[in-house]
């Protein structure tokens, strides 16, 4: 009888009542299952270590409309073969913005295809990178991507992106949510404050 009374209670703090405990007891709650549960299970029915990410610069950016962003990037993808109704046709071509959250599922990197946006493992960040795959090329059965942000003027050779093997793999974007990834941005930046 008294075990069944302490859970009561416990419910009662957790659930109903009103102060800075019980609601930092709720953070912590909240904190513990998105991290330990929600998130490890989200990466195991996506095949990925990395099921969430939150879109930390503007290297995916379009300015204004399609067509906007096709003027002042259309050379780039011209001079590399692409034409303006084949980039239409990819998943996101209207790119994302910083603060967004993508939701990737880990295919096969055989499976990606040119204009797929993959996330990617980068030598000198220790945030994946996320950017839009031009080219693809298979040596001694490995398959090698070569990836480019869409606001970027060029593929960015320092970040590895122009020779990403499979094992830097992380991940295909398959759905966007909009700005929530706003949350991670200024919780890491508030860390930053204090270092």
């Amino acid at each position: 009888m008294e075990f069944k009374k302490i859970l009561k209670d416990i419910w009662y703090f957790i659930w109903k009542e009103d102060s800075i405990w019980s609601w930092l007891t709720n953070v912590l709650l909240a904190f513990i299952l998105v991290k330990f549960i929600i998130y490890p299970l989200l990466g195991l029915l996506l095949v990925t270590s990395h099921p969430l990410v939150a879109v930390v610069s503007g290297s995916m950016e379009h300015d204004g409309s399609f067509e906007n962003w096709w003027d002042s990037q259309s050379n780039w993808y011209t001079s590399h073969d692409f034409t303006k109704e084949q980039i239409k046709s990819w998943s996101f071509s209207n790119g994302f913005n910083k603060g967004d959250i993508m939701l990737l599922y880990g295919s096969k990197p055989k499976n990606i295809k040119l204009g797929d946006v993959i996330v990617f493992g980068s030598p000198l960040h220790s945030d994946p990178i996320i950017h839009r795959v031009v080219n693809i090329k298979e040596e001694n059965s490995k398959i090698y991507f070569q990836t480019k942000g869409d606001h970027n003027p060029d593929i960015i050779v320092q970040l590895g992106e122009n020779n990403i093997n499979e094992e830097r793999y992380i991940g295909k974007a398959i759905l966007r949510i909009p700005l929530l990834g706003w949350i991670k941005i200024l919780f890491v930046e508030l860390i930053n404050v204090f270092r």
